[in-house]
């Protein structure tokens, strides 16, 4: 088999998670991060489409856990992103790059943090030592955008909880210069506005 058909080959069975032929491929002397035309590698693909088998048998191989694709997706970003702790809790081992960046800018928590993912904003902030504090292309915080753009709901207020408990500078503005305590009065999150005033806001 020519090396273009074998990587293709693997590229395909770690998307659908057919672990022998991934397995047989590995044997085969494939180049474990080999990338679709996207830029993904074959443990991106598995992260993606959920195959946690497969994720596992690619790190133990070695496979490169922070190459990012052409929109900077790699299995840590995935992970949180989509809300997905059983990716998190396989990458985490494999001390993923906790600075790798979104196309936004971002680090991992900052989407987490926006889209109401408690859980994985909890893993984060008790088993990593990535930045709180990150500010990322638009001038914005995890805790900025837990506040601006989501619900207020009760998803948001434990996260901001979280994100203040676990270091959160409540004084860190956006780029206009408003707080997080501005913002949350304005959108008439009173509950968070609470929380923040209780961490000296």
């Amino acid at each position: 088999m020519s090396e273009k058909a074998l990587i293709s080959e693997f590229l395909f069975a770690a998307e659908k998670g057919d672990i022998d032929a991934v397995k047989k491929c590995l044997a085969n002397h494939v180049d474990i991060n080999a990338t679709t035309r996207q830029g993904r590698t074959a443990i991106t693909l598995a992260s993606l489409s959920k195959h946690y088998d497969c994720v596992a048998l690619l790190i133990s191989a070695g496979a490169d856990i922070d190459r990012q694709d052409q929109i900077c997706f790699n299995p840590f970003l995935l992970s949180c992103l989509n809300n997905d702790l059983t990716l998190l809790r396989l990458i985490l081992p494999a001390k993923p790059n906790l600075d790798c960046l979104t196309r936004f800018g971002g680090v991992g928590i900052t989407p987490a943090s926006e889209k109401g993912h408690v859980d994985i904003v909890r893993e984060l902030l008790t088993c990593t030592e990535i930045n709180v504090n990150h500010t990322n292309f638009v001038g914005w915080t995890p805790l900025l955008e837990a506040i601006v753009l989501n619900d207020g709901g009760a998803k948001q207020q434990e996260i901001v909880k979280l994100l203040l408990d676990h270091g959160a500078n409540p004084h860190m503005t956006d780029k206009y210069g408003k707080s997080p305590l501005e913002l949350a009065r304005e959108k008439g999150y009173h509950e968070i506005a609470a929380l923040l005033v209780a961490a000296g806001a």
